[in-house]
Parts: structure tokens; sequence; C-alpha cells
């Protein structure tokens, strides 16, 4: 059942691993397909700087979410150390509380259980503050991404203003 398990494993990892490869060259062809100029002449200006501004405040806007983000993850990550700390501290005493039960002994068995108990507590909390910090470098990554794109969009806006104050009058 173990291997059985770990095959379906790769091979959901491999479909998903083709799939975004499928995505991202879609996603790579619809750009380079959608990167036409849109502004061309000095009539489309206003819209061009209405959109220009408007990537700028986006642009602002990730930045700001960017180091809320970077700032709250190194306190993500000492929270994480501690849970794991305090789960591992947890396991060791229910073993040793677990090493002390001497048969027959209700009392002592019920104690084991409790640390064992608690000891499962704790490991759920760590596993929880680990995944709380994978959870934001996702959101980093992912703000990261939409950060590079507004840029390039705002590159691609300076080249389209390049372009039409060369050509003013053009149409």
């Amino acid at each position: 059942m173990d291997d059985f398990g770990k095959l379906i494993k790769n091979t959901i990892m491999k479909t998903n691993f083709t799939l975004a490869i499928a995505i991202l060259f879609f996603a790579i062809i619809g750009t380079q397909c959608a990167s036409s100029q849109k502004y061309k002449s000095a009539a489309d200006t206003l819209k061009l700087n209405k959109e220009y501004a408007d990537v700028n405040k986006d642009i602002a806007d990730l930045n700001a979410k960017m180091v809320e983000a970077q700032n709250e993850l190194p306190k993500l990550q000492s929270k994480a150390v501690t849970q794991n700390s305090q789960a591992q501290n947890a396991s060791n005493e229910s073993s040793r509380q677990a090493m002390k039960v001497e048969p027959g002994d209700l009392g002592d068995a019920k104690k084991a259980k409790r640390k064992a108990d608690k000891a499962v507590d704790e490991a759920k909390d760590a596993e929880k503050a680990g995944n709380r910090v994978k959870d934001k470098n996702k959101k980093i990554e992912k703000l990261q991404s939409q950060l590079e794109k507004k840029q390039k969009r705002l590159q691609e806006l300076d080249n389209m203003r390049s372009s039409i104050a060369g050509n003013p009058g053009s149409n």
C-alpha cells in the first residue's frame, strides 16, 4: 500500500508538472500575441497616461504588500521553530511518561495518555505553523511575479510613449 501511495503521488506530481508547463507555454504565447503596441498615435496619449498611472499605482500597492509580507515572515518562522521545539519536548515527555508506566498502574497509564495527547496537539500546532510559513512564502512569490509583470507593462508603456513622442503626427 505504501509503494502504491508513492506511485500515485509521483504520477500526480508528474501530471501537475506537465500541466504547469503547458499553461506556462500558452501564457507566453498569449502574451507575445497580445503585446503588440496598443497606443500608437498622439490621440492615444490620454489613454496611455491613464494606464501608466494605474500601473504605477499597482506597482506601489504590490511593493507595500511585499514589504508587509516580508516583514511578517521572520515572525512566522520564529513561531514555527518554537512550535517545533515544543512539539519535540512534548513528544520526549510523553515517551518518558510511557516508559514509567508499570503494568496494572492505571494512574500512570492515564498520565501517559494525557502526555501523548498533548504531544499530538503540539505536533499539529507545529505543522500549522510550518504551513503558515509556506503560505507566506507562496504569497511573496506570487506578489513578486505580479510585480514583475507590472514592471514589464510599465516598460512597454514607456516604449509606447517614446514611440509616440518620436512620431507625434502619425495616426
